[in-house]
């Protein structure tokens, strides 16, 4: 058992993971946060970051090599952990260069690359939409031959649904990939299967699945991201959904060998009623996610990951305990207004109001699950009309 100061080197591409900052200073630890020059004015907490570091780009080899390296001169790192989906890839790549435990570059692979999450799934035996890399045409001409359209060309490393295009005929297809040119070998091809969308939320440490909170999207993602609309998503109260998708969620990281950390995975049931797995990240989920988690379980995922980094580098057990067993409901949508006001929004299971620029959310959480269905559909609507803002949907991020 080691009980000296632990060091934890956090990388964040976006402002994100403010909660693991400020957890991980709390419980003793030195933060220190690399993160790009133009976000050096942005609202960290810097109470909580003992050394706040700066890069023109921090995703650079070898520079983010040469300067981690450097870092390391002089303090001894114990983890290095990445706060958005951009930086896993990049985390995992100074692991394997300090010899740090943790997710290493290939494993890394299972939870950004969406062509090896998919491979390796259907290795494990779990059921995956029909898919075709890009790489050899005719493999991909004999894939849009067996498997009847529409398809999705999707970007192997992007987040969400950045990037992903429905075409609907193999000249579309041919279209775009000559539009990519060069860049094609990093996107594939796959089925597009419609159906309800549900998604998990975990912590693993120790190789072994501690918590995890089922949910289901009122919208697909997809959706929302390119037709416009109001996100929402719910806790699943227990019964068939539910038990599928854990158990699916569950075989899936034991099969891609996530030691430790949050997880954020998706999945969806076709009309066929078969589940199938879509993605998952080894990052705490997006669109204030760790918001709704907290309101069902009365835990904050963030803080969870600090406590496991922590109790991981000092040789000590790590176990997690809800506090709370209700169930909860998430909206959010982009604002036309630049602070939108919720406060006309005032049933008492409001538990959570985002504040965030042009963002209009609010998380709501009660021990009837029902109750919390008919606020959802209810806000929604309200939401429509009160905030709703559309904007294109974005290929990459800015």
């Amino acid at each position: 058992m080691n009980d000296r100061p632990i060091t934890i080197l956090c990388l964040a591409g976006y402002v994100k993971g403010t909660r693991f900052l400020t957890a991980a200073k709390d419980l003793g630890a030195t933060v220190l946060l690399l993160t790009k020059e133009k976000l050096a004015a942005e609202e960290w907490p810097r109470e909580s970051i003992d050394e706040l570091l700066l890069m023109p780009d921090i995703h650079k080899r070898p520079d983010i090599i040469h300067a981690v390296s450097y870092l390391a001169r002089g303090r001894q790192i114990d983890a290095i952990v990445p706060l958005d989906d951009y930086e896993v890839e990049t985390a995992a790549m100074l692991r394997e260069h300090l010899r740090l435990p943790g997710l290493g570059e290939t494993a890394a692979r299972y939870f950004r690359d969406k062509l090896a999450m998919r491979t390796q799934a259907r290795a494990a035996g779990i059921p995956v939409p029909a898919f075709s890399p890009t790489f050899s045409y005719e493999r991909l001409a004999e894939f849009m031959e067996r498997t009847p359209p529409p398809w999705v060309l999707k970007p192997r490393s992007e987040a969400g649904a950045m990037g992903i295009k429905k075409l609907h005929t193999p000249g579309e297809v041919w279209d775009w990939l000559g539009r990519l040119g060069d860049e094609q070998s990093f996107f594939h091809l796959e089925q597009f299967i419609p159906g309800d969308i549900y998604h998990v939320d975990s912590l693993v440490y120790d190789g072994q699945v501690l918590y995890a909170q089922p949910h289901k999207y009122a919208r697909p993602p997809m959706t929302v991201a390119h037709d416009g609309g109001v996100f929402v998503s719910r806790t699943l109260p227990d019964g068939e959904e539910a038990r599928a998708i854990l158990e699916l969620n569950e075989r899936l990281l034991t099969a891609f060998g996530l030691e430790r950390g949050a997880t954020h995975a998706e999945f969806i049931r076709g009309r066929d009623g078969q589940f199938y797995f879509l993605e998952v990240a080894a990052r705490v989920g997006g669109a204030n996610i760790e918001d709704l988690v907290a309101a069902a379980g009365g835990l904050n995922l963030w803080e969870e990951w600090a406590r496991m980094e922590i109790a991981h580098a000092q040789g000590q057990p790590y176990t997690v305990a809800p506090t709370r067993h209700a169930y909860a409901g998430i909206l959010v949508c982009l604002a036309r207004q630049e602070w939108p006001n919720t406060w006309g929004y005032d049933d008492p299971e409001v538990v959570y109001r985002v504040d965030k620029k042009h963002h209009a959310g609010l998380v709501v959480a009660s021990a009837d699950a029902g109750r919390v269905e008919w606020l959802l559909d209810s806000y929604a609507r309200r939401f429509a009309d009160d905030f709703l803002a559309v904007l294109p949907a974005l290929d990459k991020p800015e």
